[in-house]
């Protein structure tokens, strides 16, 4: 029998949310900022039966998917795992697919749901009975628990140095706010990603979202978007009540990550789900002049749902910088308003984004230009330490950190909700 993971979740709207406190620290040292890196190809060199691009994803409650492809369209769609190497007391199957865009025909993509399992537990795992044996480790069902944040990752030298410095310290779900391969209707590319990030992707759970990269279309003719990116990167829409693989939701260690909205976050109970946190691919908040605005409509349509649902934190990527926000609502500080964070400075082919608007606004607490990645460490129900870590070649810096308080422990949040016209309602209204 399984345990269950989570005692208190964490509720993910791949869409997410957190509270500042108001202990900030920040590290700002003279630094040289180099130009993009070169595109890297990663080949195959395993057999045509044999998986690649293997990669693994939470599948619901207790459960991960296990994607991968085979160019042998015969290899079965199965998964045999187990508790110890080599001995694999479980076979699963599941179900295949495959794509066809414009002259490109994609290989064998396999998608297998396993579980129930164990949390906080290594599992060793074969695919389709062919090629090598990999493992992962399931989050735990406790705090703490720790995740990695990456926006607009590439396959340039630049993400390879962010995902060995991501591996250099371990972690439990690595999170993607958008543009992955930068394939751009580049079909070969997405299998090159792949094979790039399949030794972290098949370790630990990565959940995506999509970003304008992975839209695919060409001007003037029928549109074939996200047809890449929903067939290889699955996500668990169905097991959250959505109809569609680009918005979703899951439960994790006392954090709800979302990313379609209104009727998944009427659901969540806050006594036990104390971080609720909101992917998203466009920032709302931005103070660079790299796509100035551009999430203006989606902050008018949505923002006072995640003020009002104390969403904890925001995090976008699409701007190739960081920049972290203080709580805001409205446009103006408020303490139980999110705490937005801008990452998209994984390492894409397209290089940084370097003009931030002058003087630097109130609501703007650290921005930097460099390529990184970010760290999100739940403490418990009402602690969270995030850090961001800069690219340093060879070395990984930490440049900016804080901690944050979960909104839940804010009783005045919970008192009343201020609307845009400053009219108030209370709490058991809403």
């Amino acid at each position: 029998m399984a345990i269950p993971w989570p005692k208190h979740s964490l509720h993910l709207l791949l869409t997410m949310i957190f509270f500042i406190s108001q202990t900030t620290y920040t590290l700002q040292i003279h630094y040289i900022r180099y130009p993009p890196r070169q595109l890297i190809d990663t080949p195959h060199r395993r057999s045509k039966s044999d998986p690649q691009q293997a990669h693994i994803s939470f599948a619901g409650k207790d459960y991960m998917r296990v994607t991968w492809i085979t160019e042998d369209k015969d290899v079965p769609s199965i998964v045999e795992y187990g508790k110890i190497s080599g001995k694999y007391n479980n076979i699963i199957e599941g179900d295949s697919t495959r794509y066809r865009y414009f002259f490109y025909s994609s290989e064998k993509i396999h998608h297998v749901k396993i579980g129930p399992l164990e949390p906080s537990t290594m599992y060793y795992y074969k695919c389709g009975g062919y090629g090598p044996e990999f493992s992962f480790k399931t989050p735990p069902s406790t705090f703490p628990i720790e995740f990695v944040v990456v926006g607009d990752l590439g396959q340039t030298e630049w993400t390879r140095s962010t995902l060995a410095h991501v591996d250099s310290k371990d972690y439990d779900v690595f999170l993607l706010p958008g543009d992955l391969s930068y394939a751009d209707t580049h079909q070969k590319l997405w299998d090159s990603f792949g094979r790039l990030v399949e030794q972290y992707a098949n370790r630990r759970p990565w959940m995506t979202t999509e970003g304008n990269h992975e839209i695919e279309f060409f001007p003037w003719i029928p549109r074939h978007t996200f047809k890449a990116y929903n067939a290889r990167w699955l996500m668990p829409y169905k097991e959250s009540g959505s109809t569609s693989n680009l918005y979703y939701s899951f439960d994790v260690a006392g954090s709800h990550i979302y990313k379609w909205v209104e009727a998944d976050l009427g659901k969540v109970d806050r006594t036990m789900t104390p971080w609720v946190v909101v992917v998203v691919h466009v920032p709302w908040y931005n103070t660079n002049s790299a796509h100035k605005g551009e999430g203006e409509s989606m902050r008018k349509a949505m923002e006072e749902l995640l003020y009002k649902a104390r969403v904890d934190i925001v995090f976008a990527g699409h701007v190739h910088a960081y920049e972290r926000f203080n709580r805001i609502y409205d446009k103006k500080p408020n303490p139980c308003g999110p705490v937005y964070i801008t990452i998209g400075d994984g390492g894409n082919r397209e290089g940084l984004a370097l003009k931030f608007e002058g003087p630097t606004p109130e609501l703007s607490l650290y921005r930097e230009p460099s390529f990184g990645h970010g760290r999100l460490r739940l403490v418990d129900e009402s602690r969270a330490h995030w850090s961001w870590h800069r690219n340093n070649d060879s070395q990984s810096l930490v440049a900016d950190q804080v901690w944050l308080q979960s909104l839940t422990t804010i009783k005045s949040c919970w008192l009343t909700t201020v609307h845009k016209d400053g009219s108030y309602i209370k709490n058991d209204e809403l």
